[in-house]
């Protein structure tokens, strides 16, 4: 066994398109969420000592008072990832009238592929916690600006299952070890997340078998009790959705410091469900993400534990080898590896071995090798 493990995608084929069940009214939250769009047009300061240096500065904003909101991204037009190369995003949010420090925001590599198209460029969601101000600069390192640059606020709203812990679940029929495959871990359903399931599509993408597993972080903060876990999924699900324009929330998984798995993109968590993950690798494989930041940051030994509890499980519904490589087809140019080009992967594999990221954060990526292992001991 291992102390830390990591995060997974599985792998999936060629897509196919099921109509889902009818949305779930009674499944969304008691109080809807909300998104607050901002035009970001300039410079409205002329200088602020304390905001970050690096590169020349496009955007910088005043301190703005806001409506509430818990997480924000920054968007611009452009969809190709090549536009946000050469861009550094930094905020800083007021809670209880007290700033924080400047954080910096990632580009985003996830999603994207044939199936599913992007609406517009952007950075990860961060979950800054409970705001009701935000001040923000874009620094270009290269190249122009990106045009129709927008922050974005995201209100997770409120839901009942907020007063209560969530309740993962595991399948009745589940007796143990099965030949060839590993126990299923309990997982919090959709439903059990407070997911609004009017956001998404209605219709499920499945593809074939999955034959590779990619690991993610969400690039959040880390410092938000489990008790929030539900609140910043819901928020991540309603920025991918209405921020990205993506189907659903991008990752098939996701896992919380104290090791509990929730269900992400709908379709069933025993289906190859086709995600938006891993741009140019969404198809042939399956996406998990450990919710915080893991650059420096050690993942917390539950978390590593429900990852490869859940990695297990997916590789072995399929019989694949966790410690074997498997050659994949990118869709997309904006991955490492140009459209149509293969590349052979580890089966358990980090979101960076596939597109330009520091996801899942070298904290995480370097308890790859020990995941593997453990999920071959889990899978006999």
């Amino acid at each position: 066994m291992f102390t830390r493990i990591v995060l997974s995608i599985v792998a999936l084929a060629v897509p196919t398109v099921l109509a889902g069940p009818p949305a779930q009214a009674d499944a969304g939250p008691s109080t809807p969420g909300t998104t607050i769009t901002l035009p970001l047009t300039g410079v409205e300061q002329e200088s602020d000592v304390a905001a970050p240096r690096e590169g020349r500065t496009g955007v910088l904003t005043a301190e703005r008072d806001t409506a509430a909101f818990s997480l924000l991204g920054v968007t611009w037009a452009d969809p190709d990832p090549a536009a946000g190369a050469g861009v550094v995003v930094h905020v800083r949010t007021r809670t209880g009238g007290v700033w924080s420090p400047w954080r910096a925001l990632h580009a985003s590599g996830d999603g994207i592929g044939p199936a599913e198209g992007r609406v517009r460029g952007g950075t990860e969601p961060f979950w800054a916690g409970r705001s009701d101000g935000v001040q923000i600069r874009v620094g270009v390192l290269a190249g122009a600006l990106p045009t129709d640059l927008r922050a974005e606020l995201v209100d997770p709203g409120e839901s009942i299952v907020d007063r209560m812990p969530p309740r993962p679940t595991r399948p009745n029929s589940v007796d143990g070890r099965v030949k060839g495959r590993a126990e299923r871990p309990a997982i919090v359903a959709r439903r059990d997340w407070g997911a609004d399931e009017s956001l998404r599509d209605a219709k499920f993408k499945y593809t074939g078998t999955v034959r590779a597993a990619f690991v993610h972080h969400t690039a959040d903060g880390n410092d938000f009790p489990c008790s929030d876990s539900p609140k910043v999924l819901r928020s991540i699900y309603r920025y991918h959705v209405l921020t990205n324009g993506w189907a659903d929330v991008g990752y098939n998984f996701l896992v919380d410091q104290c090791g509990t798995v929730f269900e992400g993109r709908a379709g069933g968590v025993d289906k190859p469900v086709l995600g938006a993950h891993t741009l140019g690798f969404n198809t042939d494989s399956m996406g998990v993400a450990a919710m915080g930041t893991y650059t420096s940051a050690e993942p917390p030994g539950p978390m590593l534990i429900a990852l490869s509890a859940l990695i297990a499980w997916k590789l072995g519904l399929d019989d694949r080898d966790p410690t074997g490589r498997v050659t994949l087809t990118s869709s997309d140019s904006g991955s490492r590896y140009p459209k149509g080009s293969t590349h052979s992967f580890d089966v358990i594999s980090g979101h960076r071995d596939a597109f330009n990221t520091e996801c899942p954060g070298q904290a995480l990526y370097e308890q790859l090798p020990a995941i593997r292992k453990d999920v071959a001991v889990r899978l006999g």
